[in-house]
């Protein structure tokens, strides 16, 4: 995957986009599935005009939701692992900025061992905000 094959989200993504974090959460035996993909999409669009979405693949296999105020990427979601979307969508994320920081499940192992991989440090643990009951890490990545 090159930066080619990323770009910005419109709103006639988000069902695509949906899609993918609603087929990922089925395929964990740990996240609940609280939304159908309908509300996902919704709020998707709700939060575009608020964040920077950027999309990889054609068709899409793989967003990431990033936070400009706050430094903060809200989701990254890869329909499958290994292709280098995920890193792809990171360095998106990371262009122009030295500091990010984000939120990822303590279940997700893999999230966290991509994460190291791509620079981030464990800063603390704590109860989740969304989904009561899943404990979540607080990483930050620094230039």
């Amino acid at each position: 995957m090159n930066k080619g094959d990323i770009r910005r989200a419109q709103v006639a993504d988000a069902p695509a986009m949906a899609r993918i974090v609603s087929d990922w959460e089925a395929a964990t035996d740990w996240m609940p599935s609280i939304y159908g993909p309908e509300e996902i999409a919704d709020m998707i669009r709700e939060a575009m005009p608020e964040r920077e979405m950027w999309v990889a693949g054609n068709p899409i296999e793989g967003y990431l939701s990033f936070d400009p105020k706050v430094n903060r990427v809200g989701g990254l979601y890869c329909r499958k692992t290994g292709a280098g979307l995920g890193k792809a969508l990171m360095e998106k994320a990371k262009e122009g900025r030295d500091f990010i920081w984000l939120h990822t499940h303590e279940a997700n192992e893999a999230a966290q061992r991509f994460y190291k991989r791509e620079g981030f440090e464990e800063v603390s643990r704590h109860d989740g905000d969304i989904h009561k009951g899943l404990r979540e890490v607080r990483m930050e990545w620094r230039r």
